[in-house]
């Protein structure tokens, strides 16, 4: 990693004392998180829900979004759509953020089940709240719960929520809008980005997405790098994703070259910036291959 670049995050985010910080692993057992290190990229397509169909996320503001239109389908019907990202890029493992679930705690349960029924993985944000809300989204066949720092009621829940199933199927996602922590009602004793990731660590998260939503649908680049390179140091072995401002698969590289383990991608598939050959030339985690696209 370039030293000036290394400095520049340091001034942004300083490291709190050793002492503080607590590690899934020891780090004489993350040594294949070198400099030199690329670990494949798990692409994670996005589904944007709203009034039960697929929308178009554009800087989180969310009362101008519009269905989706995409190179990909015709269609605005969740599973059109996701045979879309199967079918033509070969992506199966969803990320769905059901806003109809966030903003008006309706999620659609239908949906989740249609999509697993033929065959997805999905990881689900459907603003959940409480112990409840995330077994109804296992139930509905999540295979992974997000955990949205938007709608956090209690850092306790957390906790809770690891207990009763377990650290691989909680995902806490750190949402910020402009760079700024989007907070519920949870309370934090550092409410600064670096800090609500930092206590979430503590309690025992190893995965996390860092998403600024300011930067969703907008092509602007990613917006979160100095963050996540100072989220990996805290904790060299968490599970990172990032999301928000991809442009094309240029915009790749930095990630991988930060350690960053996965992104977040709904505006570059659909508008073909990022199309199969981009897909089947990154070295990407899960690919399951593509139908070549119809001509």
């Amino acid at each position: 990693m370039d030293a000036h670049f290394q400095d520049h995050v340091n001034e942004q985010f300083p490291m709190p004392p050793a002492h503080s910080l607590k590690q899934a692993v020891p780090p004489e057992q993350c040594e294949s998180r070198s400099d030199s290190f690329r670990s494949p990229l798990q692409i994670l397509p996005v589904l944007d829900l709203l009034n039960g169909i697929v929308v178009r996320g554009i800087g989180g503001r969310r009362d101008e979004y519009q269905p989706v239109e995409s190179v990909l389908t015709a269609s605005t019907k969740p599973l059109d759509v996701a045979r879309a990202f199967r079918e033509r890029l070969g992506l199966t493992t969803l990320y769905v953020a059901d806003l109809d679930g966030i903003l008006h705690q309706r999620p659609n349960e239908f949906v989740f089940r249609q999509l697993v029924a033929d065959g997805f993985e999905l990881w689900i944000d459907g603003g959940l709240r409480s112990v409840d809300d995330a077994s109804r989204l296992l139930e509905a066949g999540a295979a992974k719960v997000i955990v949205g720092l938007e709608t956090l009621t209690d850092v306790r829940l957390l906790t809770m929520l690891i207990g009763d199933f377990g650290v691989d199927r909680i995902v806490f996602s750190l949402d910020l809008q402009a760079g700024q922590p989007m907070l519920g009602n949870a309370r934090w004793q550092d409410v600064t980005p670096l800090g609500i990731a930092r206590a979430v660590i503590d309690i025992g998260i190893t995965q996390m997405i860092v998403l600024d939503l300011a930067s969703v649908g907008e092509q602007c680049g990613p917006s979160t790098l100095d963050l996540c390179v100072a989220i990996r140091q805290l904790a060299p072995s968490i599970y990172l994703i990032t999301g928000g401002g991809v442009r094309n698969a240029a915009d790749l590289e930095p990630l991988q070259a930060a350690q960053i383990d996965g992104v977040l991608l709904a505006t570059a598939l659909h508008n073909g910036a990022i199309g199969v050959g981009q897909v089947c030339n990154l070295p990407i985690h899960g690919w399951a291959g593509c139908k070549p696209a119809p001509q």
